[in-house]
Parts: structure tokens; sequence; C-alpha cells
């Protein structure tokens, strides 16, 4: 069963809140509490900030393109392949955050400016497996689907660490 798309509003909605979300979790926590794991092989909050920007340097770029050029092909990369090529994980909290801060501020002026037909505009996108077709609106609802995922994986770590 196919998933539901979420509305433009739900996606906007959770695009904004995402940052203030993330500093608001993790407030109480000093820069080495937000560097470390609860438990062996779980993140750290900075290492799922590293990750949330991955997926959106990744996604957003995708969107961006999307939403500007006339049904694209695009090459699809792995979040998890891009984080390698950063430093995300490294960069201490309040730097991360304010960089995913400023990224945001730039989808969103181009998501809150796209007309409604905008949302449909497609892109052909190879690399895993058969091509697919992914709208503005499916990266988007993607990215914000994703993002309120890892709300729950802060505030659970933030909840591990003030123990």
């Amino acid at each position: 069963m196919a998933r539901q798309l979420m509305t433009t509003e739900q996606i906007l909605a959770i695009l904004r809140d995402t940052p203030g979300r993330l500093s608001g979790l993790a407030g109480d926590l000093t820069e080495s509490q937000l560097h470390a794991a609860p438990e062996p092989g779980e993140w750290s909050v900075t290492e799922i900030v590293a990750h949330l920007r991955s997926c959106a340097d990744v996604w957003g770029q995708a969107i961006e393109r999307i939403a500007k050029t006339s049904h694209p092909t695009i090459r699809a990369v792995s979040p998890t392949t891009w984080i390698q090529r950063t430093n995300y994980r490294e960069l201490a909290f309040a730097s991360s955050l304010q960089a995913f801060r400023r990224q945001r501020e730039h989808l969103l002026a181009l998501l809150e400016q796209l007309p409604e037909q905008g949302w449909s505009r497609a892109a052909t996108v190879l690399g895993g497996g058969r091509p697919l077709e992914l709208s503005v609106h499916s990266y988007a609802s993607r990215l914000a689907r994703h993002e309120r995922t890892h709300w729950k994986q802060v505030a659970k770590t933030v909840r591990a660490l003030m123990e």
C-alpha cells in the first residue's frame, strides 16, 4: 500500500518547525553531552543533526533542481554516502544547527513561493534500481516525514542523557 503524501501545509509546518524543535530539545545539554551517544551503536544528538543536514543537502538540492528545471534527470545520491564527504559529525552542535537553519530558510523561501502546480513538477531519478518519477511534493513529503521521525529520536536521546 502506497504511503499517503502529506499536504503542502503539513510539509511546510514540519520543515519550519524542525530547527526550533531541535534547538529546544537539546537546549539543556552540554557540548560534551550533545556529542555523546546514549548507548553503544546509537547516534548522539550532534550525529542526528549531521544526518538531517546530509538529507537536507541531498533531498533539498533535488527539490530545488526539480522546481527550477523542466523535468530534469537526477542521479540519486544517498545521504549516507554524502555525509562521508562532510565534517558534519565533528562540528559543534550550535554551528551545525545554525547551518541547518540557514539551509532550511533557503528551502522554505523556495517552497513557500512555489505555486500549487509547481509542487507537481517532477524529475526522472536514476541510480537506485529502475528509474523513478519523483516530484517536488514527493521529495518534500519524504523530507518532512523523515525529520519528524528524528524529532522522536532526539527526544529519546536527550531523555537518556539527562538520566
